[in-house]
């Protein structure tokens, strides 16, 4: 069983999110919280295995959560499941511990998927680019050399890929993904001969193209 501590201020939808997860088998809900300050002082004696974090909590936000529980070494694998997409947002979670970050619309297969694998010490990011910005890069001129079809990246590399559109550099994406830096730079290498482009820019409308940004 994967203990999962809930954290999340609005009744409905912290009793929706419990109701789904009983579904499941293989995951209970070890425990919850309605505020960030509640949160701290029951997530460490609580077990569990993940955490469920909105962002946007009263007393306390939830990134002030995965600061402070960080900073005691009694942060379990976090995922920040929140109603905004929002890339700097996403960036600090991730510097601040959280392993996972979700947009509330995720389905309930989707949901599962990630607390598992971030239970088993994975990270689990949804794709953070939005329509607007997929839109206004493929509305950037592209007639470039490149390889089509692309040879087909890894997890890790798309989730380098996904950053690297944030704009994010190599120290940046390092930290969020808790990284050495120079593992990013082979990663971003990587991608750069997989997709057979020569620099960032032309990575990430690539990928658009390939569709590993959707």
């Amino acid at each position: 069983m994967i203990r999962v501590f809930l954290v999340e201020d609005q009744t409905l939808v912290r009793e929706g999110i419990r109701s789904l997860l009983a579904l499941d088998g293989e995951i209970v809900v070890a425990g919850e919280a309605a505020d960030g300050e509640d949160a701290i002082a029951a997530i460490p004696s609580s077990r569990a295995q993940v955490v469920l974090l909105d962002m946007g909590m009263p007393r306390l936000s939830g990134l002030e959560v995965l600061r402070r529980l960080a900073s005691r070494a009694c942060l379990p694998p976090t995922i920040i499941l929140t109603t905004f997409d929002d890339d700097e947002l996403l960036l600090a979670g991730l510097r601040a511990g959280a392993k996972g970050y979700l947009l509330k619309d995720v389905s309930l297969s989707e949901l599962v998927r990630a607390i598992r694998t971030v239970a088993g010490g994975g990270t689990a990011v949804q794709p953070i680019v939005s329509e607007r910005v997929v839109r206004g890069l493929e509305a950037v001129h592209s007639d470039f050399p490149r390889l089509d079809p692309a040879d087909p990246l890894t997890d890790r590399e798309i989730e380098v890929l996904r950053l690297m559109t944030g704009g994010y550099s190599n120290r940046e994406i390092a930290r969020a993904l808790n990284v050495v830096e120079g593992t990013v730079k082979n990663h971003v290498s990587s991608i750069l001969s997989k997709l057979g482009v020569r620099d960032r820019t032309r990575a990430v409308l690539q990928g658009v193209r390939a569709g590993y940004l959707r």
